[in-house]
């Protein structure tokens, strides 16, 4: 690989129609086509965009937050479906590659939510998809673990790409794999979190992990973070009127573009909705490989080996025996 692309790549900031997947879509079509026209090639979202993230987990009781678990699911995504359609067709007319979270229904077992980054190529088609492997603390009331059949680099006009949401930034065996498979342009993104501990800086601690990764991993870092919406806050707030102030809280959410160094590119975005463009060159990921060479010189092999299971998991394993008493495994798919 000598010849090293440089693109435009576009970070959004934005909150979902919360729980309306139609209209969530809609809006997701309407910045895919911003960005484009400002000349992006690569369009990251928010965690979970589609269509929303689950606060009510942080702010209520397990029994008390069902329903609204339930109308989460009815408004989830199944892959495929119409609405990821629809995003595919945004991305094959505007010529970019889309990075975006979404609830994912499983069709087969009512109930289960996973936490998917869905990756479309510029052409319009599904690249793959990421369940995010471990729901973070309060999360639990709602996804399903994902499994390491979705840690994958994806090969792009823009460079090798690989995504994680939110905690899982933080996951260092999740980022080395994504690192050992050439990953140069890496897309993390976040949920705006007002209602972690009083003293806990959610903007801050994106920087710090967006960071981390780029120096670590020599690369650049595209964070998108959702945004809190005034819809958000009376919907949570309705019943509870003390969830207003929590909810509004600063230095919640995010967004910026990382250079290999660890430097933010250009004007972040700090809680406010919008979206933030840079320029990168992924040329700028070769020198800082002779000083730190992660998946290089700069490790022993010899000392650490790291093994990634990328096995599907699946709930049942169904066996067949067949005339001679010979088994085999039919897996559910």
């Amino acid at each position: 690989m000598t010849d090293l692309p440089r693109s435009r790549v576009a970070a959004v900031q934005a909150a979902p129609v919360f729980l309306d997947l139609a209209a969530t879509v809609d809006k997701a079509c309407a910045l895919i086509g911003e960005a484009a026209r400002n000349g992006a090639k690569l369009v990251a979202f928010p965690e979970v965009f589609l269509p929303g993230y689950p606060y009510w987990n942080w702010l209520m009781t397990p029994v008390e937050g069902s329903s609204w678990f339930e109308r989460l699911w009815q408004a989830s995504v199944e892959i495929p479906g119409p609405e990821v359609e629809r995003l595919f067709e945004a991305a094959r007319e505007h010529d970019c590659i889309v990075v975006i979270g979404a609830n994912e229904r499983d069709p087969k077992r009512v109930g289960t939510l996973y936490n998917t980054n869905i990756v479309i190529g510029n052409d319009g088609t599904l690249l793959g998809r990421h369940r995010k492997l471990v729901p973070t603390w309060a999360e639990k009331l709602t996804w399903t673990g994902g499994d390491g059949s979705s840690l994958r680099v994806y090969d792009t006009p823009v460079g090798p790409l690989g995504t994680l949401a939110c905690g899982e930034n933080t996951n260092t065996l999740a980022r080395f794999a994504l690192l050992s498979e050439g990953e140069l342009v890496h897309v993390a993104n976040y949920i705006a979190l007002p209602v972690g501990p009083a003293d806990y800086d959610m903007a801050q601690a994106i920087r710090i992990r967006a960071a981390a990764h780029s120096f670590e991993g020599k690369l650049f870092t595209i964070v998108s973070c959702s945004a809190v919406s005034e819809q958000i806050i009376e919907a949570m707030s309705k019943d509870r009127p003390e969830n207003r102030d929590i909810l509004s809280r600063r230095n919640s959410a995010f967004s910026g573009i990382i250079d290999p160094n660890g430097n933010v590119v250009g004007e972040p975005l700090i809680d406010d909705e919008g979206i933030v463009y840079a320029d990168i060159d992924l040329a700028k990921c070769v020198a800082p490989k002779q000083m730190h060479n992660l998946i290089g010189g700069y490790n022993r092999f010899d000392i650490f080996d790291l093994k990634i299971d990328r096995s599907p998991r699946e709930p049942a394993t169904f066996v067949v025996r067949n005339s001679g008493d010979e088994e085999s495994e039919e897996k559910e798919a």
